[in-house]
């Protein structure tokens, strides 16, 4: 009786060994899906090289893709998404997009009077997105754009209405309707949101702070603005329960 339990106990502790085997064999796919913003950059730390660098320490075997095209609204993402996102069969896939939609590019001849992509069109586009990565079980993780800061550069091209080149948070006036339809879109959809447009401006209210420090051209952020967006990522992945 005894030798059967001697076995009994091995064979159970034989199944365990092989399960925390395969835990650790078992690779995540992470998609960061988006414009210049989530692009690899020279001289730039982006999000996902931080999340994956996190994960390693954490010894968590992850493929982190960078699906970040420069000037990308949700029109050109929607043209890529097959290959660029869905052909990777990911686990997760990071969204951020909008900055290039809600742009008025006040400086052409005639200037605009409306943004890139409308604001009906750009909620299609990214509930689409939503929509068929559900269909896959694939889990999302939604991103707002973030603020935007004006340069001498910036005013010269869009300091024209509806931009206000004499408030400091002026280049921001059309992104922010885009932040709101990707918090709606996070509640119907029950997708998490990271605000990172609040996430600066939190910065921002700290004693010796400010904005203009995160970016490098007052539009793309820099290694300390891709820290905060990756930290906030970090700690969404963390209630994903993938290890962290």
């Amino acid at each position: 009786m005894k030798t059967v339990v001697f076995f009994s106990i091995f064979a159970a502790l034989a199944v365990v060994s092989v399960n925390v085997r395969d835990a650790q064999c078992q690779q995540i796919t992470i998609v960061a899906f988006g414009d210049s913003i989530t692009a690899p950059r020279k001289g730039v730390v982006t999000y996902s090289e931080v999340i994956k660098g996190e994960l390693g320490k954490k010894r968590i075997s992850a493929n982190v893709i960078n699906s970040g095209v420069p000037g990308n609204t949700t029109v050109h993402a929607k043209a890529r998404f097959e290959k660029d996102v869905l052909a990777h069969d990911p686990d997760i896939v990071i969204i951020q997009l909008g900055t290039n939609d809600s742009a008025v590019d006040v400086w052409k001849t005639p200037p605009a009077t409306s943004s890139r992509v409308s604001k009906i069109e750009y909620e299609r586009n990214m509930v689409g997105f939503i929509t068929e990565l559900k269909r896959r079980n694939t889990r999302i993780i939604l991103v707002t754009p973030a603020p935007t800061r004006w340069t001498e550069k910036l005013k010269a091209m869009y300091g024209k209405p509806p931009y206000d080149a004499d408030d400091p948070d002026g280049f921001s006036r059309p992104i922010k309707d885009y932040v709101k339809i990707v918090k709606r879109i996070g509640r119907e959809q029950k997708v998490p949101v990271i605000d990172l447009y609040n996430a600066f401006y939190d910065y921002h209210k700290r004693p010796g702070r400010t904005m203009d420090e995160l970016f490098l051209d007052g539009l793309h952020p820099n290694s300390t603005g891709q820290r905060i967006e990756a930290d906030l990522l970090i700690n969404q992945l963390r209630k994903m329960d993938i290890g962290l």
